[in-house]
């Protein structure tokens, strides 16, 4: 351990892994965003804290087991000239489940839903806010830890990227929450972030990889762009009436 303390080559590795770890929990963030938009706000911060622990742990089991998750990029069966492993079927039925809860939850903006149904259900809505959580954190933590190892040598380097990233996501998680609650149209635009997600993933699980850098810029782009038009909205706002 003092050896990895005092080395600057582990420093510059655990600082390049966060910032990767970090960047991969965007789309977790956005995810955890929108399904918790539909509960009840106590509900709501309870789930998100729930789901970013869970997030935590599957992380460092996933690490615990390397040698049986390295395994998981061998290939399995083969089908119509495609060969699968076990982590492309995961990535394919991640994808699949993101662009289906985003295509429901975008049907249910567009017809006007009201969130009575999840009301009434109280206690069984909140469960399956919970499975759903725990079914992406699986689909994020395999992508991420993958990349864990392809990045560092050493355990602790890595369980120390995951604390850190998981850490800054459950600060950032909550502001990010509340924006996409308070602003109808930024939920639409995290709902079409998730089903482009949702296509990466499946496109990588039929090894069709999309730089995550195109993706990352288009979040980036249109993120910058609709806090403008909220800003814009916000200053118009005021000035019909300045004693807001």
């Amino acid at each position: 351990m003092m050896h990895l303390i005092t080395s600057p080559e582990a420093w510059a590795a655990l600082l390049t892994l966060t910032s990767l770890e970090i960047v991969l929990g965007i789309d977790n963030v956005i995810f955890l965003s929108v399904i918790v938009s539909r509960i009840p706000q106590q509900q709501a911060n309870r789930a998100r804290q729930i789901g970013l622990a869970l997030a935590l742990v599957f992380r460092i089991i996933l690490l615990s087991v390397l040698v049986w998750l390295i395994g998981l990029t061998a290939p399995a069966f083969s089908f119509a000239g495609y060969e699968f492993s076990w982590r492309d079927l995961i990535l394919i039925g991640g994808g699949l489940f993101l662009i289906a809860k985003a295509t429901h939850e975008i049907h249910a903006e567009v017809e006007a839903d009201d969130d009575e149904g999840d009301e009434r259900s109280g206690g069984s809505a909140f469960f399956w806010v919970i499975v759903q959580i725990v079914i992406i954190d699986i689909v994020f933590s395999l992508d991420s830890i993958i990349t864990a190892i392809g990045m560092a040598q050493d355990i602790e380097i890595m369980i120390a990227a995951v604390v850190i990233a998981c850490l800054i996501m459950y600060i950032s998680s909550g502001p990010v929450s509340r924006f996409v609650a308070e602003h109808p149209t930024t939920k639409m635009l995290a709902l079409a972030f998730l089903v482009l997600i949702g296509v990466a993933l499946v496109a990588d699980g039929f090894k069709f990889h999309i730089p995550r850098g195109y993706i990352y810029f288009a979040i980036a782009f249109s993120a910058a762009v609709e806090f403008f038009n909220v800003l814009a909205k916000r200053n118009r706002r005021k000035a019909r009436n300045p004693s807001l």
